[in-house]
Parts: C-alpha cells; sequence; structure tokens
C-alpha cells in the first residue's frame, strides 16, 4: 500500500496518466482549518501540464473538486463553485463541490478529471511484444503486474500522479503556514551543464545573518515567490533561467532531454520536529523528496559539499539566539533546528525521447527502439519544483503532529 507522509498525516491517491480522473484523500488534518478550492487550485496550476511552455506540450486545465472533509455554516459558500456530472445507464447525476470551509478532523477527498488523453500515441508500447523505451518503467512494471500493466502515457508511473503530492501538500502548507509561518520555496539551480550563479539558498542565507529572530515575514516570502515565477523556469537567477530555457528549447528540437537540480527550502520551520534515528526526519525527507519520478539524487544541506571540508570548516557555530550557520540544512540527529530545511533534488533527463536506441520488447527480443508518438517533457525538472514543496510540506507536517502528540495537555480530554 502507498501512502505518501506517515502515521499522523497522510495522502493517498489513486488513478492513471490516461484514466478518467486522479483521485487523492488526505488523512489527518485536524479540526478547524480553513481551505479554499482556489488556493489548493493554485499550487495545482503550477503544477499542470501546459503551464510552461518549455513543457511537455500535453495541456490539461486539473480543475479539483474538494468532495469531503470540509464544512461551512455558510453553505452557500460551501457548496458554491465546482460540480460533477456523471452520466450512468441513461441516467445523468450532478454533484457539488465544496468550495470553501473548515476542515472537520475526517479525511479531505478530491478527484480531478482528466481531458488531453491521446492514448492511440501509446500504441507501441501495449500487450506482451510492446516496445521498452530505455531508462523508462515499461519492462520491469510489464513483468511485475504479469502483464496487466495500463502503459498509456505511463499509466500510475506517469508524473500525473503527482497531483495527489500537490493536493496533500497544499493541505499541509496551509496549516503550517497559518501555526508557524512556514512557506516552502524552490528554485532550479542547474540545467545540464549550466549552473546558477544566484542561489535561493545564499539569499535566505543573508537574510538570516541579520536577523536574530531567525524569522521572515510571510509577505516577503510570497513576493519573493513572485520573483522566482518570474522567469522562463521557476529559478532565483533571470540570467540563468534565459539561457536554460534556450537550451531545453534546443534540446526539444532535437527530441532529446536535460537533467535538472531543484533546491527546495522551507522557511519559519518549527523546531524540534523530527525522531533521531529510524523515524527522522532526515530519513522521511530524503526518502519522499529522492523518491519522486525521474530522481537520482536528494541532498540535504550542504550535501555532496561536506566530503571535502573540515568539521572545523563544516560546523555551524551556535550562540544564544540560534544556529550561526546552515550548512547542516535545518536538520541535525534527525531534528529541525529552527534553521531553513534545505535540499537539493537531482533529476535525470526525461526516458522517453527520439534518438533511436538499443532496447527489447516485453518478450526480450532485441529491437533498435524508435518512438512513434508522445507529448513528453524535454526537462521534467521544469515542472518538478511544486511537488518537491509539497512532499517537504507532507513530511514535516506529520513530524509536527507527532511531536505534538507527546504533550498532553489534560483540558483537551474534558467534555463537560
Amino acid at each position: 500500500m502507498e501512502i505518501l507522509g506517515g502515521s499522523l498525516f497522510a495522502v493517498a491517491g489513486a488513478g492513471e496518466s490516461h484514466g478518467p480522473s486522479i483521485t487523492s484523500i488526505v488523512f489527518g488534518c485536524p479540526p478547524g482549518l480553513r481551505i479554499s478550492r482556489q488556493e489548493i487550485q493554485h499550487y495545482l496550476d503550477r503544477r499542470r501540464p501546459g503551464s510552461n511552455k518549455l513543457g511537455t506540450p500535453r495541456r490539461e486545465g486539473d480543475k479539483v473538486v474538494i468532495l469531503s472533509g470540509l464544512y461551512n455554516e455558510d453553505h452557500d459558500q460551501l457548496m458554491k463553485g465546482s460540480q460533477i456530472t456523471a452520466s450512468v445507464e441513461n441516467e445523468e447525476v450532478t454533484a457539488y463541490g465544496y468550495e470553501e470551509g473548515f476542515s472537520t478532523g475526517e479525511p479531505i477527498a478530491a478527484v480531478v478529471l482528466s481531458a488531453a488523453k491521446r492514448s492511440a500515441d501509446y500504441a507501441q508500447f501495449l500487450g506482451p511484444l510492446g516496445d521498452v523505451r530505455p531508462g523508462h518503467t515499461d519492462l520491469v512494471k510489464h513483468h511485475k503486474s504479469q502483464g496487466h500493466v495500463d502503459s498509456r502515457g505511463g499509466g500510475r508511473s506517469s508524473y500525473r500522479s503527482t497531483i495527489t503530492d500537490v493536493f496533500g501538500g497544499s493541505i499541509a502548507r496551509l496549516f503550517l503556514r497559518e501555526h508557524f509561518g512556514t512557506v516552502f520555496l524552490s528554485s532550479i539551480v542547474q540545467v545540464g551543464p549550466l549552473r546558477a550563479e544566484k542561489r535561493l539558498t545564499d539569499h535566505l542565507y543573508d537574510l538570516f545573518v541579520e536577523r536574530k529572530d531567525r524569522r521572515l515575514s510571510t509577505t516577503y516570502l510570497d513576493e519573493l515567490e513572485d520573483v522566482l515565477e518570474e522567469p522562463p523556469i521557476h529559478t532565483f537567477d533571470s540570467n540563468f533561467a534565459c539561457a536554460a530555457a534556450d537550451l531545453i528549447d534546443e534540446t526539444r528540437k532535437q527530441g532529446d532531454s536535460v537533467g535538472a537540480a531543484i533546491e527546495v527550502v522551507a522557511v519559519n520551520v518549527p523546531a524540534l520536529t523530527g525522531e533521531p534515528l529510524y523515524n527522522s526526519l532526515k530519513v522521511k525527507l530524503m526518502g519522499s523528496l529522492g523518491g519522486l519520478h525521474a530522481v537520482q539524487a536528494c541532498e540535504i544541506g550542504s550535501g555532496a559539499e561536506v566530503v571535502g571540508r573540515r568539521g572545523s570548516e563544516n560546523n555551524d557555530a551556535v550562540r544564544s539566539e540560534g544556529y550561526q550557520g546552515n550548512h547542516h540544512g535545518g536538520i541535525l540527529g534527525g531534528i529541525t533546528t529552527g534553521m531553513p530545511l534545505v535540499s537539493r533534488v537531482s533529476f535525470k533527463p526525461t526516458s522517453t525521447i527520439r534518438p533511436v536506441q538499443q532496447s527489447v520488447r516485453k518478450d526480450f527480443s532485441e529491437i533498435d527502439f524508435k518512438l512513434d508518438k508522445g507529448r513528453h517533457d524535454p526537462c521534467v525538472g521544469v515542472r518538478a519544483g511544486v511537488t518537491l514543496e509539497s512532499r517537504m510540506a507532507i513530511e514535516l507536517m506529520d513530524a509536527v503532529l507527532e511531536h505534538q502528540s507527546k504533550r498532553v495537555d489534560n483540558t483537551n480530554f474534558q467534555l463537560f
């Protein structure tokens, strides 16, 4: 069973790339959180295909309909807006989704219908004699499922399944922002051989050096998010963005693909969340971020750079107001320090490309594979930032609730 998150806050999803919908259910959201469908839609808009001209040409609206877990005494506010209509056996049924309300503490379910499906493009991959794309899941998924896998658009292995990640992460980030002022940001820092000179993490560190309380206003962080969204790709370095966009576009014209690296950061992080060993927040973050589609490496804090340092260079000094550096990336011994959570995630080039490659069919007969049709991201990292932010938010949310569960207040257990 696949569930993203932990024992106290988690999200589960279902649905294939070319299926009728992606369905998501969030478990463990405490009651009383005000949730607006439009706030969740904002993050889904960042994730959806067609949101960036450098990504896949597949275009989906990805409009979310919330089906459970909210309530508002103002029923007009609760029920206005979205609806779903289904026609079954010549009988049509229409249901209205929730627009805005407060979490009830029960599971929060949502559905996103799929529209832009061209299943015929995947005919060459179907069946026991279907072609296998090098670097893709075609071969292992076919044999793991005993031949009963949906290969259209990658099926469940499609990046479309991350709608669930973003839905769950949206609720987590709303909760963490309300209670702690926590904000999640990401910035592309490398595309192929091109590296950004300006780094989001460096900018945030410079700001933290000037502040003894180690906090930034949500207003400023919202403005910073606007800065990240301005360039052709989601990055803090606008000059790098232009060069990277040209590289991605040229790679796309050649029918090839290119890798990318993304910094993902949480600011105004509550300290003392997480556990010291097997249930450490570092274990969960590296597993969650590193387990995303096409990710080949996940680093925390200064990452692989620490190998070339001495302890005297890498240790972050501590004073009465807090840590004076953040090589540790906001986690020590699996527990948050209150400094920004920092991770760098590296994506491989998209597997589905046009150049001829050596491969096999699913019966292991050897072929020279050539892609017939399809719409694919030349650089999967272009749309991945919001999903990484969402996964980080889900893991931090679960850690916060687990920490709180160990601080019992008797007044919370009185009925009369």
